[in-house]
């Protein structure tokens, strides 16, 4: 069964990096503003107003100003799930003060979340489980894996399942556009 939230869809997406110059230059880009367009067009092509879309970190590196002005432009009902670039993540020790202004923008912001998809209990992280085989870093904020489903970002790999019970959402898996519930769904009921 599909889910969908008030008559819209569901979307997952993350490390967005609006503005970073570095990240613009890994995926292809030379100019940032060419970037950041592509990010939105795909954002627009597929979200709805009445669309929930859960952004899993990293909306930017530094100053989250601009990109935040730029997300409240986008459609959809956001929810933020921070990541280690955001400044509204506990890892950082101003992150309390930060919160409201990411809060004018999105409806919720969290450290981590579960929601039902496919039947299933999947959880909402930007960090993939505390096993990654590429880094330790962020170790104490990442969730442990006890068996169920992980949707996360961080990795920037254009891998799209990255263990058994883990998806990754991240822009550079999904050809730099949000990923749709229906398609974790596909991914989920596949591996039943």
């Amino acid at each position: 069964m599909t889910q969908s939230t008030k008559g819209g869809n569901v979307w997952f997406t993350s490390d967005l990096h609006f503005g970073h110059r570095f990240v613009a230059g890994l995926r292809g880009f030379d100019d940032v503003v060419e970037h950041d367009d592509v990010l939105t067009g795909a954002w627009i092509d597929r979200i709805r107003p009445d669309d929930q879309v859960w952004v899993l970190g990293d909306i930017a590196v530094s100053s989250p100003a601009n990109a935040l002005k730029l997300i409240d432009t986008l459609p959809g009902r956001k929810h933020l799930i921070a990541g280690n670039h955001d400044v509204c993540h506990p890892m950082h020790s101003k992150a309390h003060k930060k919160q409201r202004q990411y809060l004018e923008v999105f409806e919720s912001v969290q450290a981590f979340s579960a929601r039902k998809i496919a039947g299933q209990r999947v959880l909402l992280s930007h960090f993939p489980y505390e096993k990654d085989r590429h880094e330790a870093r962020y170790m104490q904020y990442r969730l442990r894996d006890h068996g169920e489903w992980l949707l996360h970002g961080h990795t920037h790999e254009d891998v799209k399942r990255t263990s058994a019970r883990e998806i990754h959402v991240g822009v550079d898996a999904w050809n730099l556009a949000p990923v749709s519930i229906q398609e974790i769904e596909s991914i989920i009921n596949a591996a039943s």
